[in-house]
């Protein structure tokens, strides 16, 4: 077990920020980052930029899902043109999203790990280990 887990760390990847309750149609405007809202792209599949900028080709997004636990996680997939389309990557850990942003943009993912934790300290969502 490694004791110094930290953002930009390679333990990090095994990070998961896991919510406490489901995204809703109620709630998903509770959870703003920069001003950006929440939109459902699929049945129970919230997404919302953590990282988009009109001059940069790289962007991330929290993805906020539920899994076959049951548990609401927000994992994070990077934007990709694929043919002038535009479409999201296979869903990563928080933490291994919250890495990858931080190589890309270091001051823009503390920004989201602090997001999150004040997710966390008003009692709404947990960091967990995963294999």
């Amino acid at each position: 077990m490694d004791d110094n887990i930290k953002l930009g760390n390679a333990s990090f990847d095994n990070m998961m920020f896991v919510l406490k309750n489901e995204i809703t149609q109620k709630n998903h405007k509770d959870y703003k980052f920069m001003n950006n809202e929440m939109q459902e792209i699929a049945d129970d599949i919230w997404a919302m930029p953590a990282y988009m900028k009109e001059d940069d080709d790289y962007s991330s997004f929290f993805m906020f899902t539920k899994i076959e636990s049951g548990d609401t996680v927000v994992a994070f997939s990077e934007g990709q043109l694929d043919d002038g389309n535009f479409a999201l990557s296979n869903p990563m850990t928080s933490g291994k999203g919250l890495n990858r942003l931080f190589k890309h943009d270091e001051k823009r993912a503390h920004s989201v790990l602090h997001f999150l934790n004040m997710i966390s300290k008003a009692n709404e969502g947990d960091w967990r280990i995963v294999e």
